[in-house]
């Protein structure tokens, strides 16, 4: 019998709504993170409308803010988020299917574009198999670069990295998502959901 695997989008599916800029402002703090934002405005608007990829986006708003930073520094921080995120940023609906999951025996695995540093402690308390979320490069000093490792986990990337997950082993795939970057992964899945009002909706 094949294996029963539920994929969870993580913002705005298991969570209430985004989390990475919240995350920077309680690492950086509001006015670093308003400056950032607000000098790398155009090629932010270039994401939002397709002509260039979120992943460099997201590098163009990182460096400013994690660049150099040691990641010793900044683990704890991402630890403390986590919990502050288990407290009150979680959407209950989202929760329930994840524990009606578990509760069944799958096998649960989160797979997000939001960086691994916070995702990673947030889902060892969820009971989740794996977190295959976005990785930041850590250069040899130990300091983070502000660049991805890797590629953005959003779109085409998450059914990339949950069959490289699967390793080729036959599967059962559920999959949770709620914007147009889980599309790729809905469609991928045998049963996928989107969130829709005060629950999910079969795609």
């Amino acid at each position: 019998m094949p294996r029963v695997v539920a994929a969870f989008d993580f913002d705005g599916t298991l969570s209430r709504r985004d989390s990475l800029v919240p995350f920077l402002r309680r690492l950086c703090g509001d006015p670093r993170v308003l400056g950032a934002v607000l000098t790398r405005l155009p090629v932010l608007l270039a994401a939002a409308a397709g002509r260039v990829s979120r992943g460099r986006a997201k590098e163009a708003l990182l460096r400013p803010l994690i660049g150099g930073r040691r990641l010793a520094d900044v683990e704890p921080v991402a630890g403390a988020f986590a919990e502050r995120l288990l407290g009150t940023g979680m959407w209950p609906p989202g929760l329930e299917r994840l524990e009606w999951h578990r509760g069944r025996g799958d096998e649960v695995v989160i797979v997000s574009a939001s960086p691994e540093l916070y995702l990673a402690p947030l889902g060892r308390v969820l009971g989740v198999r794996a977190v295959l979320a976005t990785g930041l490069e850590v250069d040899a000093a130990g300091r983070l670069t502000g660049r991805l490792r890797g590629d953005n986990v959003r779109g085409a990337e998450k059914v990339a990295r949950l069959d490289a997950w699967l390793e080729g082993d036959p599967a059962e795939v559920w999959a949770y998502g709620d914007s147009d970057g889980d599309r790729e992964l809905l469609a991928r899945a045998d049963h996928g959901f989107r969130r829709q009002g005060h629950g999910f909706t079969p795609v």
